[in-house]
């Protein structure tokens, strides 16, 4: 006669957390991500390809 397996443990489920949302920085709060472009080398190349990626749809 065998004994019956353990049940296995579940996964811990996902504790409710009640800290106040305004305490912590979100990403609007830093300078990061507003315009810049990593490696932009300033020539005309670039601006080019810059404008024809920001082109809103519209334009043709």
């Amino acid at each position: 006669m065998s004994t019956p397996a353990a049940p296995e443990p579940s996964a811990p489920k996902a504790a409710l957390i009640f800290d106040d949302p305004l305490d912590q920085q979100s990403s609007d709060d830093t300078d990061r991500g507003w315009g810049e472009r990593p490696g932009a080398s300033g020539d005309s190349a670039a601006d080019l390809r810059r404008f024809l990626d920001e082109k809103p749809p519209h334009h043709l």
